[in-house]
């Protein structure tokens, strides 16, 4: 009797550690519901009042969907009266850069749209500071790098030197090619340049519709050079030099009224990616800014392929 009488004490003791872990559980999970809720209702734009709308394009370019939605949301909501882009980013890929442009010209058919330039805009990124009907720039910004890049590795030296052998077959002598396996063709460096030169030419009659510029003009910036703010305003490529007050300023002479309140349009933010990177700093010691990090490094552009539109000055290290 008395050991069954102990299986009961210990069976008691079981649920009720069983109950209070279970309790533990609930409160874990409605406290993160409720964490996350906030995080998106306090990054949530108030629509409902009349504003100029600014959204933020920095970092290397691609497609974007996320943004491309975001804009055409912009577009569509009645209380949005303009828009200022502002622009942080040394360009990207041609595609990406294209898709924005596009985009940005939809919203600037219906609503002002100014650019403001802050420490670089770059091919892609001049690409759609160009879309827009007015540029602004500090004295000091980056402004510029018109053209199109297409890089890729040569390692057959290296496979040489290791003694490792490439073996393909394919149906015809341009396919797959250029190939970082094996030195480039002539025939291969002649269809790249031409896909190149194509795509160039397409950016310079961009930038010739946009800016009060002949295309000869056009031309002779849009070999690669970048400027400051002030000599991009002299070549024309910027409408003027300032901020975000310049660029409102610009606004309120096409008609909107002083009084409207600046509010940026902020990507939209799931649940998940606001509790997990909480949860990682937290208790794994992950800096909850690793990704904006890398992405300051520069390493999100090695991993970029097609055609590129997008400033890498030349690294070099400084000796005495």
């Amino acid at each position: 009797m008395s050991i069954r009488a102990d299986e009961l004490i210990d069976r008691r003791r079981l649920r009720r550690k069983l109950t209070f872990w279970r309790i533990v559980a609930f409160a874990v999970i409605v406290l993160a519901i409720a964490f996350a809720t906030r995080q998106i209702m306090g990054s949530a734009v108030d629509v409902s009042a009349n504003h100029i709308a600014q959204v933020k394009i920095s970092g290397t370019i691609f497609e974007d969907d996320e943004l491309l939605e975001r804009l055409e949301r912009i577009r569509e909501a009645p209380s949005v009266k303009g828009v200022i882009l502002t622009i942080d980013s040394p360009g990207g890929t041609t595609a990406g850069g294209e898709a924005i442009y596009e985009e940005v010209r939809r919203l600037a058919s219906e609503k002002p749209v100014t650019a403001q330039v802050g420490t670089l805009a770059a091919s892609a990124g001049y690409m759609i500071a160009s879309a827009t009907d007015h540029i602004v720039a500090r004295q000091s910004s980056i402004v510029g790098s018109i053209g199109v890049l297409f890089q890729y590795p040569d390692v057959s030296g290296l496979m040489d030197k290791l003694g490792v052998k490439l073996e393909e077959i394919k149906s015809s002598p341009l396919k797959a090619e250029p190939s970082p396996f094996k030195p480039t063709s002539d025939e291969a460096r002649a269809m790249i340049r031409a896909m190149i030169l194509d795509s160039y030419d397409w950016f310079v009659d961009l930038v010739t519709e946009r800016r009060p510029l002949s295309r000869d003009q056009v031309l002779k910036l849009a070999d690669g050079s970048v400027f400051t703010g002030r000599q991009a305003l002299e070549n024309k490529l910027v409408d003027g030099l300032g901020g975000e007050r310049e660029a409102k300023e610009w606004l309120v002479s096409k008609g909107l009224s002083d009084d409207l309140d600046v509010v940026e349009w902020k990507k939209r933010e799931t649940a998940s990616s606001l509790f997990l990177p909480e949860i990682a700093s937290r208790f794994l010691g992950v800096p909850q800014g690793g990704a904006d990090i890398l992405r300051e490094l520069g390493a999100d552009r090695i991993f970029l392929d097609g055609l590129l539109s997008v400033w890498q000055p030349e690294m070099r290290r400084l000796t005495d």
